[in-house]
């Protein structure tokens, strides 16, 4: 049985379009060949450091045109997912001025006082310190928290290297709290899955994900049960790959050769 046309793809950012602020030699022309041949992306970041429109912005500048809609980060897809499952209750945030801005633009209530919290939010946080464990052991000690994390990503992929991304933090708090964290929101959640599915009206079938991390991007593929392509300009090298488990569907050097590959 043959597989459905191929209609959509799932498209990440950090390490497959941009490292850092630069983009990625040949991104651009392999973005250019999706949308000439039929396939809409919808592009994903779990950096919650930036808005979804700030990215829009700077995709357009790289010589790829974008309208904000077509973009979901975890930033944007936290506010989506408290304002929907969380619309009354109080959130405090460990994260940054963009997620921050992100959250208030969708009504989600913010507290100062770890103490009158129903959500713990955890995400990167070049400022998060002794005193934000405190505050979230007085959270945990209140009693009934949940803890969100926005991206479980150890690092992110930047110009001059990688640098702390989200997972160190959650560490922190599971190391504190003695349990797991409830939930993440980014990839490779079924949060992100329905969200960006949803955002391009298409069954996974006939989608694709495209991504240089294996423990999300490739993971999140292959649960969902989208064909699943690895870029070779993030994070991922030759031994990672053939020390997991998971098997990209296709394995390319950068974005720019899609099409030789997918299409």
């Amino acid at each position: 049985m043959s597989e459905p046309a191929l209609e959509g793809a799932l498209v990440d950012i950090d390490g497959t379009v941009f490292r850092g602020s630069e983009p990625i030699a040949g991104a651009p022309e392999g973005i250019e060949t999706l949308r000439e041949a039929g396939v809409r992306p919808v592009f994903l970041s779990n950096n919650a450091t930036k808005r979804p429109s700030t990215y829009a912005e700077v995709l357009d500048e790289a010589g790829v045109p974008t309208e904000p809609a077509s973009v979901l980060n975890a930033a944007g897809i936290a506010a989506a997912y408290l304002g929907r499952h969380h619309p009354d209750d109080g959130v405090y945030l460990i994260g940054e001025s963009a997620l921050r801005a992100e959250l208030e633009a969708a009504d989600v209530t913010l507290v100062a006082d770890p103490a009158r919290a129903d959500v713990v939010l955890a995400s990167t946080d070049r400022s998060f310190d002794y005193g934000t464990l405190e505050d979230v052991l007085a959270a945990d000690e209140a009693g009934g928290v949940v803890v969100y994390a926005t991206n479980p990503d150890r690092t992110v992929p930047t110009e001059t290297g990688e640098r702390p991304d989200c997972g160190p933090v959650i560490g922190a708090i599971e190391g504190l709290l003695g349990r797991e964290i409830d939930r993440v929101l980014g990839k490779p959640s079924e949060v992100t899955i329905e969200v960006a599915l949803e955002r391009l009206g298409l069954e996974a079938e006939e989608c694709v994900m495209i991504g240089d991390r294996l423990d999300t991007d490739v993971r999140m593929g292959e649960r969902a049960g989208m064909r699943t392509v690895l870029v070779r300009s993030g994070v991922t090298d030759d031994d990672a790959l053939a020390a997991s488990e998971l098997e990209p569907d296709h394995v390319i050097d950068s974005l720019g050769d899609v099409g030789r590959h997918l299409l």
